[in-house]
């Protein structure tokens, strides 16, 4: 029987605009099987992203609940999602976020040093290597190209070997074919690591790797689809 990791109940999100109040997100409710991949699909505007950032406890839902491993986030104060954030989920950006004063091997090592692993160094150098960037531990951001600075970023997502990975578009910045290695490399890690993957992506043929897809539409959970050729 699947475990449940996350557990979406009746998640609503409002906010008050020059009109009066904007309903972004409305009664979503979802769960989520630990190494589980799921993409969330729908046009722009529709909350996605807004939805995402619920999961992460990086925005406050209006009404509902996320349940973490059984914990509502929502009766954590900031403090402590933090800690829940850093011990339990990684991330992944289109805009990568890397911190340009260090390098790509600083850049995988903080979270390791901030969770106090004495064996930082090492498993960041693995880990470089494992997405194929054992020749750059020592170049900044602004000297790698786009697809490198992303693979950096997976590095640092994976090192921590998270529950839960959440990623916002993570090839909407790339080209075409240096995206799609990105995303085959993201799928391998995925399973090698066996995270619960959570994909907001505008790519059908992304989804579609997904075994399952959320649609959102109009801030509602309009479909799911099961796709069981996600991998």
């Amino acid at each position: 029987m699947a475990v449940n990791i996350v557990e979406v109940d009746q998640v609503s999100k409002r906010v008050q605009d020059a009109t009066g109040e904007l309903t972004i997100l409305h009664d979503i409710s979802f769960t989520l099987a630990a190494q589980e991949s799921v993409a969330i699909v729908g046009a722009s505007g529709s909350g996605k992203s807004t939805l995402l950032a619920i999961l992460a406890g990086l925005d406050t839902p209006s009404s509902g609940t996320v349940r973490l491993r059984g914990q509502d986030l929502f009766v954590l104060d900031e403090d402590q999602r933090a800690a829940v954030r850093g011990a339990e989920l990684g991330f992944v950006f289109q805009s990568f976020q890397l911190l340009p004063n260090l390098t790509a091997l600083e850049n995988v090592m903080l979270p390791l040093e901030l969770r106090g692993d004495r064996d930082a160094r090492a498993l960041a150098t693995q880990m470089l290597g494992r997405v194929g960037l054992s020749q750059r531990l020592s170049h900044y951001p602004r000297v790698l190209s786009g697809g490198e600075q992303q693979r950096v970023a997976l590095a640092r997502a994976f090192v921590m070997r998270p529950a839960l990975l959440l990623a916002d578009e993570p090839t909407g910045s790339l080209d075409f074919a240096t995206g799609a290695a990105v995303m085959e490399l993201m799928f391998e890690l995925n399973r090698e690591v066996g995270t619960t993957l959570v994909l907001v992506t505008h790519d059908i043929g992304i989804a579609q790797r997904c075994q399952r897809q959320l649609r959102i539409e109009a801030g509602g959970l309009a479909a799911e689809v099961v796709d069981a050729t996600g991998v």
